[in-house]
């Protein structure tokens, strides 16, 4: 990770894989029962699994919490994240 005044920073807390802590989120693009799409300082992020919701939003301090039982967490780079907007930006028009 970089270093210095303007070094991108992200914390990632889970418990139990049911509750999970996320900071540096700027945008929250997509998000439904099954996945949720967010825009962070590190890249698009994206949270899978089954019953999830949000518990807490704060886009001002950066920082969101997801419920539910999760399966995995994938950083998008930049090609796959254009692609996966795209196909979200279709579903929900």
């Amino acid at each position: 990770m970089e270093q210095g005044k303007n070094a991108k920073r992200q914390e990632i807390r889970m418990l139990n894989r049911k509750i999970m802590d996320i900071t540096g989120v700027s945008n929250v693009e997509s998000f439904d029962n099954e996945e949720f799409l967010l825009e962070t300082e590190c890249g698009f992020l994206t949270v899978r699994g089954q019953n999830l919701h949000m518990k807490n939003l704060s886009l001002e301090q950066g920082m969101v919490t997801i419920e539910g039982l999760i399966h995995s967490l994938v950083y998008l780079d930049g090609n796959t994240a254009a692609k996966s907007k795209g196909l979200f930006g279709k579903l929900f028009k």
